[in-house]
């Protein structure tokens, strides 16, 4: 069987990480959750003592244990970069040049040997552009809104639909207007909408693009 690379990009919050890992699991692919490596540099940044910049860069390790967990410099830091301070931060550091060159680096080296699920921001426009599929997902900021509440509230946070919403939206503005590898939508890439469809429903619905690409 011919194996291909899965580029799955959108917006915060509109389900990538779940469904990629969904596909990935189905086709016995390898998942690559790449949000997870810059919330790892934000983290890394945040509890650093001096400023991250070109010269210490380097100094992050990251690596992924079999069951998704997430490891910076060989500490377990699975939850802590799902935090609200990360999360409010992923944006700026993210928009780094030397971050995202760091970064984008180690994914294309990972995607080298096929079979990858990927999701990101710019997995199908900068990270792997020559990968076979490419699906854009999107959902209304509500939407999305109340998908990241039923996280947050699993998880103990104390946040509100509103300021959800409002930081959903920043997210947005964010990201596509930041100045290295804005978010956006790759030419060849399918996009789907799942304000009205279920996370099996997208996985599916992938996973029948990819039978038609020829896995």
């Amino acid at each position: 069987m011919t194996k291909i690379n899965i580029a799955i990009d959108g917006p915060a919050a509109a389900g990538k990480s779940t469904i990629a890992k969904i596909v990935a699991s189905k086709l016995n692919y390898k998942y690559l959750d790449t949000g997870a490596m810059y919330r790892a540099v934000t983290l890394y940044a945040l509890n650093s003592d001096s400023k991250l910049d070109e010269s210490n860069i380097n100094n992050i390790t990251i690596d992924f244990g079999d069951k998704g967990e997430v490891f910076l410099n060989e500490q377990i830091v699975t939850n802590e970069i799902r935090s609200s301070l990360v999360t409010n931060n992923v944006s700026k550091f993210a928009s780094l040049e030397f971050v995202r060159e760091y970064l984008v680096k180690l994914q294309q080296q990972i995607a080298h040997d096929k079979g990858i699920v990927m999701d990101g921001r710019d997995i199908g426009t900068v990270v792997i552009p020559d990968a076979e599929l490419k699906i854009y997902l999107t959902a209304s900021p509500e939407i999305r809104a109340k998908r990241r509440l039923i996280e947050e509230e699993a998880r103990g946070n104390d946040i509100t639909l509103d300021d959800l919403i409002k930081e959903i939206v920043a997210r947005d503005e964010s990201d596509m207007s930041r100045k290295h590898s804005p978010l956006r939508k790759a030419e060849s890439a399918i996009e789907l909408n799942t304000d009205n469809m279920t996370i099996d429903e997208v996985a599916n619905e992938i996973l029948s693009y990819a039978k038609k690409v020829g896995i």
